[in-house]
């Protein structure tokens, strides 16, 4: 199964075939994409935490249901596609597939919180969010709000 998401994720696997055929592992393509994403931002400052871990873990447990095993293995798959990748936009284009605009402002809104981790806003962590709202076709007025909720959870 492990060896199969690879496959469905490498860039010559033909996505309506697969989400026709196989709607859960395409469920787990668009997780990992996610996951991805959620991995990229919390390497952006330069100290993937263990914090930023455990946050990511927590996220893609109640954002997708998963156990921890799932989660696991999802995140060792994102780690590997993070360092096999190119950019973000691989992952973002993943996600354009099949994310509706307020899925992709939560997805917004899980970044921020990965960013928050730590307390502060990095300048390699702001501009990277700025390129994934880009690449989610989010208008930057979203990106902002979807920081400025954080911030408001965050100080409650």
């Amino acid at each position: 199964m492990f060896e199969y998401i690879r496959k469905v994720l490498s860039s010559d696997s033909n996505s309506t075939e697969i989400e026709t055929s196989f709607p859960q592992i395409a469920s787990k393509k668009y997780q990992v994409a996610t996951a991805a994403l959620l991995i990229e931002i919390a390497r952006a400052d330069g100290d993937f935490s263990d914090n930023e871990k455990k946050r990511i873990i927590e996220l893609m447990q109640n954002d997708f249901e998963l156990d921890d095993d799932c989660v696991n293995d999802l995140l060792e798959l994102s780690r590997q596609k993070v360092k096999d990748s190119i950019s973000v936009y691989e992952f973002s284009s993943v996600i354009n597939e099949s994310f509706t605009q307020q899925e992709k402002f939560e997805l917004m809104k899980n970044l921020w919180r990965i960013i928050y981790e730590d307390g502060k806003l990095d300048s390699h962590e702001d501009r990277l969010i700025k390129i994934i709202g880009s690449t989610l076709n989010l208008e930057h007025k979203n990106v902002i709000d979807a920081k400025l909720f954080v911030k408001r959870e965050l100080d409650r």
